[in-house]
């Protein structure tokens, strides 16, 4: 990245050149998620050519953002994983996640969800005060991808994949977003048939006040 230096002594210019490159902070975010191999971040991110995909890991191992690590037998094979100054980007990627998710409208055609989106725009919305005392578990369906939260006195836990048992299970699509943002009620959302329970949907009540996506400047001032 030398070549594309920004010629100022600023951390945040450098901080560009580290991870202001397209594709770069979505490799962050979902290597926040947990180690990865090189096909599952291309399966995670469908739209970034290989090569692009292997330049971008080269020069995040370069900048110590990023190191690979060989995986014991039986698994084998290499995985790809944050340093401990990689994750510190961490509460960077989680707030601007937070505020580009406020100019979210309908999604657009070409635009697709993925697990590890999901599980850190849930990490992003997250409110630890609201979340107080508050013991659930939750799975959500959006469509063939399914995630999991697990919600236990201002505690997250999220990850990819199902939760047996889980108190509420959620089959939901855009509509999500309306809910989190405040501008669809949950009683509005189940009886437009928007979202699916199975469960007490009385955690889906609890579920809007955990998760928000706060409201634009603008928007506020409007109100």
């Amino acid at each position: 990245m030398a070549g594309r230096t920004c010629g100022q002594y600023c951390g945040l210019a450098r901080a560009l050149e580290l991870v202001g490159e397209r594709w770069a902070l979505l490799i962050v975010r979902d290597l926040l998620v947990g180690p990865k191999r090189f096909t599952e971040l291309r399966r995670g991110l469908p739209r970034i050519a290989t090569n692009i995909l292997s330049a971008r890991l080269k020069e995040l191992e370069r900048s110590d953002i990023v190191q690979r690590r060989v995986l014991p037998r039986p698994a084998a094979g290499v995985v790809y994983e944050l340093t401990a100054y990689g994750g510190e980007l961490e509460d960077i990627v989680l707030r601007l996640g937070r505020w580009g998710a406020q100019s979210l409208g309908e999604p657009r055609p070409e635009e697709i969800l993925t697990a590890d989106s999901l599980v850190m725009a849930l990490c992003a919305t997250f409110q630890p005060e609201a979340a107080r005392g508050v013991r659930a578990s939750y799975e959500l369906r959006f469509g063939d991808v399914v995630i999991n939260a697990r919600v236990e006195d201002s505690r997250l836990e999220s990850d990819a994949g199902p939760y047996p048992d889980a108190d509420l299970v959620i089959e939901a699509g855009p509509a999500i977003r309306g809910l989190l943002a405040g501008e669809l009620r949950p009683a509005e959302a189940i009886a437009s048939g928007s979202i699916r329970l199975t469960g007490d949907p009385a955690l889906l009540d609890r579920l809007v006040e955990v998760f928000q996506i706060p409201p634009r400047p603008d928007e506020s001032r409007e109100s």
